[in-house]
């Protein structure tokens, strides 16, 4: 188990070092959780640091449930088999994409002010959260990444449910995945502090992170 999100970034960039040589690599982190673990990569790495916006759709609800992800520049990814399953009307998913389509603008805006997104254009992207359990926030984000023509995606979280992990490698270009658990019922249960960070502190890390503050020599 990780101390919390900062000790659980420290392992992962340690692990992510073979990147330090690479002057192309730039780290995305996905907002919040992804942010403090993110940080520590980038700075052990000395890469810049970026946040990429992914919102979860939870079933209505059911809202911690997932049943699809929007991801900055529009892409939209649905779990068909939840969907039907759980019995959720074409209305309800499209009125939670507009809600959740909503918060990712306003994050966007709150996260960067005026300053515009780094450029990842032939760039290898280390993308980054605290975990990942079903991994459809991930998807969105390699999808939409993939229209901006990276070079290189490489997923990296410290603990990820086995199998999709597994699944994962069909979508990145490698994938890092510190421990991967028989038994994963939610990515909090592997942190003895997985308190919610929250707006202050992304915008906080990421203006340590663009003036170059902490960073490893």
């Amino acid at each position: 188990m990780f101390e919390n999100r900062i000790d659980a970034g420290q392992s992962l960039g340690a692990r992510l070092k073979e990147f330090a040589a690479e002057e192309d690599v730039l780290v995305l982190a996905l907002p919040r959780g992804g942010v403090p673990v993110g940080f520590e990569v980038a700075r052990a790495l000395n890469a810049p640091l970026d946040v990429f916006l992914v919102r979860k759709l939870g079933v209505p609800g059911h809202e911690e449930l997932a049943m699809g992800a929007l991801a900055s520049g529009g892409v939209r990814l649905l779990d068909a088999k939840t969907v039907r399953v759980l019995n959720v009307s074409p209305e309800q998913v499209e009125e939670v994409i507009r809600r959740e389509a909503l918060e990712l603008d306003r994050r966007e805006r709150l996260y960067r002010g005026e300053r515009e997104a780094l450029d990842v254009l032939g760039r290898t992207v280390i993308l980054v959260d605290d975990g990942m359990a079903t991994g459809l926030t991930m998807r969105a984000a390699i999808t939409a990444l993939r229209h901006k023509r990276v070079q290189r995606i490489i997923v990296a979280v410290p603990v990820a449910a086995r199998d999709t992990c597994e699944e994962m490698e069909s979508a990145a270009d490698a994938i890092v995945c510190l421990y991967t658990p028989l038994e994963f019922f939610a990515v909090g249960q592997w942190y003895w502090n997985f308190s919610q960070t929250t707006d202050d502190e992304v915008r906080d890390l990421l203006q340590r992170a663009q003036h170059g503050q902490d960073r490893v020599a």
